[in-house]
């Protein structure tokens, strides 16, 4: 007997500000007949191609406990769906994360990954995109 993930879920200090970002970010759509609202404290989101969800639950002390602990307990790892792993970053900026740290050509030319965080404080990584590692194995 197993289990499976039925979702990830985001403790944070406002759940529709979050869920929102993150959906522009990833490309999620909201769960049918559960629509996210501003005041919502809990706001799923939906990989519309993968099924995978996402669900941000307000809790007291989100933005405490990060400023507290500084570290994330848990992280996304993203790869790009289209395009590189500097174009994916740009974006990302551009919407409003933060550059938290660059790891780009750490392991020599073309390797590496940059960590960004979101509007919340919280990090995720943003890798090489699959065309960009099956390029570099060739």
């Amino acid at each position: 007997m197993t289990s499976v993930v039925s979702h990830t879920t985001v403790d944070c200090a406002n759940a529709y500000e979050l869920s929102e970002w993150w959906k522009s970010l990833l490309g999620y759509v909201d769960v049918d007949g559960d629509p996210n609202e501003p005041g919502h404290e809990e706001c799923m989101i939906l990989d519309p191609d993968t099924g995978h969800h996402i669900l941000f639950i307000e809790i007291p002390d989100a933005a405490e406990s990060k400023r507290i602990t500084g570290k994330n307990r848990l992280h996304f790892d993203l790869r790009p769906r289209d395009g590189s792993r500097d174009e994916e970053v740009e974006r990302l900026l551009g919407i409003g994360a933060t550059l938290y740290a660059d790891h780009r050509g750490i392991y020599g030319p073309g390797s590496g990954w940059v960590t960004l965080a979101d509007p919340e404080g919280n990090e995720f990584c943003v890798l090489r995109s699959q065309g960009e590692v099956d390029a570099q194995s060739s």
